[in-house]
């Protein structure tokens, strides 16, 4: 291991970092299994043009915090290809399954989706070595992006968020920033209680309508492969205009560290949802926070998906998944929320410090600490 990867070592982990390269196919990767004192690993396989180790490792510290807070019986990893995931669909699925090929031996990471792949990407990786979740129906899964897990676990974190931020679901205004398979759903869910979506952006650029935009319209715009742009109603704007949308509840849904030091004064809502994992930098959590602005943490209250892929993993229905759902990520978040305004901390040391705990309990039953 190179002196690059030792620079993320620390007493929780990683316990393994993979490199992958195979250039007669192109493929570069990255695994990180981080901890697994409560169990095997479970974290999305992500593809992108971008992914670096600095990232995958983030994403995988993540999924350790995120698999605690929730009380499963999973440590933490994560996995990214370097690729474009809109490429040919044929190389695209070579790639996948030269992967999972690759990470066979490492036995204690479990795949599930992330951006780039899909239900369909787990059953490829399955088929090759059997370790996989968010399968299709059809071969016994519970695909997440279809039910919207992530978005029923971000949706249970704002009703209990929306009081500290002084706020009603009914009528809140909300922007989504990454209108994909966590932020549709996301959105959909919170109309469905009486907020309203008034901006919404993709790779190609926001769509803005203070009076409300129609989100059934919008899903059915991006499952046909359109971008929000091509919609008829709305003003288009650039595709960061997202950031300064006036708005009550502002959800982040894509790639990491898009609020950051540098724009997050020009957010404008009282309750910031992370769906996106990582998608908050801390310097921007801490301003957000001197500002009275409730940020629910990534790792907290977009565990809808880990959570779903876990009772799937161990042969569990659906209806047992979204309660599961509802109820741990409802009880985490008020914790959390609760402990930061009692120790007047920001809400991310609450959840870490909540979740650490969690892990070293667990650490301590183990034979190799």
């Amino acid at each position: 291991m190179s002196d690059d990867a030792f620079r993320f070592c620390d007493d929780l982990g990683p316990k393994t970092i993979l490199h992958i390269h195979e250039p007669a196919i192109g493929l570069k990767a990255i695994l990180v299994v981080d901890n697994v004192a409560a169990g095997p690993s479970i974290g999305g396989l992500r593809m992108a043009p971008d992914v670096s180790l600095e990232e995958c490792f983030r994403l995988a510290r993540a999924m350790t915090f995120k698999n605690a807070a929730a009380l499963l019986p999973h440590g933490g990893g994560k996995a990214v290809i370097v690729g474009d995931p809109a490429m040919d669909p044929a190389r695209k699925e070579h790639l996948i399954r030269a992967f999972a090929q690759a990470i066979g031996p490492i036995e204690d990471y479990i795949v599930g989706p992330d951006m780039g792949t899909n239900e369909a990407a787990m059953a490829w990786i399955r088929d090759e070595i059997g370790r996989s979740v968010g399968l299709p129906r059809e071969i016994g899964g519970i695909p997440l992006d279809e039910i919207g897990a992530t978005g029923h676990g971000l949706v249970a974190a704002a009703e209990v968020a929306a009081p500290h931020a002084k706020l009603s679901l009914q009528g809140a205004r909300v922007a989504v920033q990454g209108f994909g398979s966590v932020g549709k759903h996301a959105a959909r869910l919170l109309a469905d209680k009486g907020a309203v979506l008034v901006a919404a952006a993709d790779s190609q650029g926001t769509l803005h309508d203070p009076k409300g935009l129609d989100v059934a319209a919008l899903i059915a715009l991006k499952e046909g492969g359109g971008h929000l742009a091509e919609s008829s109603r709305g003003e288009k704007l650039d595709r960061d205009a997202i950031v300064g949308i006036d708005c009550d509840i502002w959800i982040s849904a894509a790639r990491p560290d898009v609020i950051r030091e540098d724009n997050v004064g020009r957010l404008k809502a009282r309750l910031v949802l992370q769906g996106a994992n990582i998608g908050v930098t801390a310097e921007a959590e801490r301003a957000l926070h001197e500002r009275g602005v409730v940020s629910v943490p990534d790792f907290i209250g977009n565990a809808g998906g880990v959570i779903c892929a876990a009772v799937e993993y161990r042969g569990g229905s659906q209806s047992q998944a979204l309660e599961r759902i509802r109820d741990s990520i409802r009880a985490n978040t008020a914790e959390v929320l609760e402990r930061s305004a009692a120790e007047g901390v920001l809400p991310r040391e609450a959840a870490v410090a909540m979740a650490e705990a969690r892990v070293r309990r667990a650490m301590g039953w183990r034979r190799w600490r």
